[in-house]
């Protein structure tokens, strides 16, 4: 029996092993045409190699991260205000890949190893979650749009968003098979790869609801309330404790808050302060503005959408299929991209932990289906290297 589980995990390995390894081959494949194509208005100029573009943008951050750490004073725009800074990105990625640039021979490559391993596990980790759901087949090719999908240039990238899939990843699977201990660890390592730990701690809380909802049809053991219980404190706690240790070192106990307002100001002006929502609301005005559009008309469009997710969540068939685990984890995120973010071009970077969710449009469908959403993700994968590193000459065009 054990031989038997050991031959079907190495198969499940090597299966998506090729699928990842055939993605990283299209998407270098597409990083070569953006560098040829990059010209003078380019950020990365016409000199640009596929090197320079997968450590571009916020891998910069990333990179002076982890050679100067984070700054013990502010620096200050022209204005007063604090500027853009290094203590909106957290610090775990950049020290993995620092203390492995010291074997690989320097940071760039090292970072880039980390995405790329670490997207690999990610894909790992999704088929196993979901095939216990939508069946081997259907997982599969939730893999394959995943490896080749619109933002997979982010696992050739010196970027967090794959080492936090990862951990998030194997938390979902974790509370699907109701090993509560792993998630100690997982949720301290999501709350220091990147933001959205304290979605995880809200679907924390919804979780304990649906299975206290549940608990004459599904027993909910006191063991399993003290865990769930406990991992939304520890969550939530972890959550909030980057903007106490970014206060504490700067000196300003809103350090971290007005950091990551610093990247509003230049799409809104001063900001006076952070308000739940406000971020959504606001960024419809001014993109319904930049469109010639009727700004009233960009809160109603946002409530729409709003509107129409809910009930894509709630009654969708495939959606269902994915599991209670997955469509809270995924009202948990929108909830709390919903009530923090400033949407504009990183709108989409940000929708990459919706990734199980997004698994939907591979459960069970007729071959031609698959291969359409297959042809889209790649189309959309060009799409967004072409405009973001090829291009990358305005505001529309940052990821």
């Amino acid at each position: 029996m054990a031989e038997r589980r050991l031959r079907s995990a190495a198969s499940v390995a090597g299966t998506v092993a090729l699928v990842y390894v055939t993605g990283r081959l299209v998407t270098t494949l597409f990083f070569w045409f953006a560098a040829e194509l990059s010209g003078p208005s380019s950020r990365f100029g016409a000199d640009a190699t596929i090197g320079s573009l997968a450590m571009g943008w916020d891998a910069q951050w990333y990179w002076l991260i982890a050679a100067n750490g984070y700054p013990s004073e502010l620096p200050l725009n022209e204005t007063g205000q604090v500027a853009e800074n290094a203590w909106a990105f957290m610090p775990l990625y950049p020290w993995i890949s620092n203390a492995l640039g010291t074997l690989l021979g320097g940071y760039p490559i090292a970072a880039v190893t980390v995405a790329v391993v670490a997207g690999y596990a990610a894909s790992l980790a999704l088929f196993a979650l979901l095939r216990e759901r939508i069946g081997d087949g259907a997982a599969l090719w939730a893999v394959v749009f995943f490896a080749s999908g619109p933002l997979a240039a982010l696992f050739q990238m010196g970027y967090a968003e794959s080492l936090f899939l990862l951990w998030l990843l194997l938390a979902i699977l974790a509370v699907a098979r109701r090993s509560f201990w792993w998630l100690y660890p997982l949720v301290v390592l999501m709350g220091f790869t990147r933001p959205g730990v304290l979605a995880f701690a809200l679907f924390l809380g919804l979780y304990g609801i649906h299975r206290w909802l549940r608990r004459h049809r599904d027993a909910l053991p006191v063991s399993q309330i003290v865990h769930i219980v406990a991992l939304g404190a520890l969550a939530t706690a972890v959550g909030f404790s980057w903007q106490v240790i970014a206060g504490i070192v700067a000196g300003d106990p809103t350090a971290y808050l007005e950091t990551e307002l610093a990247w509003r100001r230049s799409w809104v002006g001063a900001e006076e302060g952070f308000f739940p929502v406000s971020g959504f609301v606001r960024a419809s005005i001014v993109w319904f503005g930049l469109w010639g559009l009727p700004t009233w008309l960009g809160p109603v469009a946002l409530v729409v959408l709003v509107v129409a997710v809910v009930v894509a969540m709630v009654r969708l068939p495939q959606v269902r299929a994915l599991g209670p685990e997955v469509r809270l984890w995924g009202a948990s995120y929108l909830i709390y991209l919903l009530a923090v973010f400033f949407p504009q071009s990183s709108i989409f970077r940000l929708l990459l932990p919706l990734t199980p969710v997004a698994a939907a449009v591979a459960v069970p469908r007729p071959l031609w289906w698959r291969v359409m959403i297959l042809a889209v993700c790649l189309g959309g994968q060009w799409l967004w290297i072409h405009e973001m590193l090829a291009r990358g000459d305005t505001f529309f065009r940052i990821p």
